[in-house]
């Protein structure tokens, strides 16, 4: 059994709970929730029947021995502190996306864990997709041939009751815009698919909410290979959301992945074609009924095998962190107006600064 405990009963901390507290998967527990906030953290208790707390400390000098897994689902901005205060109690980490709003946090995260001995999982939920498994499958067996490009779309609706439902959405201090939250998936996933970026050129603009930080925006990207991508990414999509997509263009095919989560393959076509190809275009296709798409329970799937019997993680801190500072590439270069090579020292990126 790994039981769970939830700190931050936000907005995501609906899925996580519905997964581990429903028991959707096997062999977990929801062991207890805590939130700053009285009301959040008691009616997630009363739902799961678990102890609340408004105190992560007290939540753990209380049922620490009971718990294996920390779920930070608190504030991107508040995610870095939350894990260094607690990485004493010695308990294995989730940790939603973006792990953390500056590399310097991420670093201390990935440094404090290691000390501790316990792992650090930062969710990127739809590289557990099944179009995305199956085309990156495809990419390791070299079906693409040589790269040419890769572009992501995020198309949703973010309306400003959306941003006023908390006083931290939108800021810098505390979230950032559509690229470091929104979008952050689409960006790891780019990054999975193609490797190691060399630079990148963004613009931004925030068009339709009155928030600090973009809610549209637009990132061109070299990769080392050689191949380009492209990063489409907007909340001001109306008057509901419209896609999540991913499509990788190569010299000897061509595939797309759309739905609202990356979810749903749309296109899959190669110049080798194989007895497969029609059942994987025609057994992918189902889209899921929210932006979070099927993958979180495939993720903490993999979490508590991770645990449970000493396997790597799929998306650790040094995976998390990859994502992250590319993301900080992209500010900085619509501070600066110019084109970023990674790695690169932040100048202008006003990510994270309080």
């Amino acid at each position: 059994m790994v039981r769970f405990a939830i700190v931050g009963c936000g907005r995501i901390a609906k899925k996580h709970a519905e997964i581990v507290g429903g028991k959707q998967i096997s062999g977990t527990e929801l062991v207890g929730v805590c939130d700053l906030r009285a009301d959040r953290a008691k009616a997630y208790g009363e739902k799961y029947q678990v102890p609340s707390f408004t105190d992560m400390h007290e939540m753990m000098s209380k049922i620490g021995g009971s718990i294996d897994v920390l779920s930070i689902l608190t504030e991107s901005g508040n995610h870095a502190a939350n894990v260094l205060q607690l990485a004493r109690y010695g308990k294995h980490f989730v940790v939603e996306k973006p792990m953390a709003l500056t590399i310097e946090d991420a670093d201390a995260m990935i440094s404090a864990c290691d000390a501790a001995g316990v792992k650090l999982f930062v969710v990127k939920q739809n590289r557990y997709n099944l179009p995305v498994q199956k085309l990156r499958s495809a990419l390791e067996e070299g079906r693409f041939g040589k790269i040419v490009m890769g572009t992501v779309r995020v198309r949703w609706c973010r309306t400003q009751q959306y941003y006023d439902q908390d006083a931290w959405r939108g800021t810098w201090a505390m979230d950032g815009g559509v690229f470091t939250n929104q979008a952050s998936h689409h960006v790891d996933l780019l990054e999975w698919m193609l490797g190691e970026p060399e630079s990148v050129f963004a613009r931004s603009a925030t068009a339709l909410v009155n928030i600090e930080a973009e809610d549209t925006g637009v990132a061109v990207i070299k990769f080392r290979s050689g191949a380009l991508g492209v990063i489409e990414a907007t909340t001001a999509t109306r008057p509901k959301d419209l896609e999540g997509s991913l499509s990788i263009l190569g010299e000897k095919g061509t595939a797309e992945i759309g739905g609202f989560a990356v979810n749903e393959m749309k296109i899959w076509n190669f110049a080798e074609p194989r007895l497969e190809d029609a059942d994987i275009l025609a057994n992918y296709r189902q889209n899921p009924p929210n932006v979070y798409g099927f993958g979180h329970v495939a993720y903490l799937e993999h979490v508590v095998d991770s645990i449970a019997h000493g396997k790597k993680a799929l998306v650790d801190g040094f995976e998390g962190r990859k994502s992250l500072e590319l993301i900080m590439a992209i500010y900085e270069s619509i501070e600066t107006g110019r084109e970023v090579f990674l790695k690169f020292i932040p100048k202008k990126c006003r990510l994270g600064k309080k």
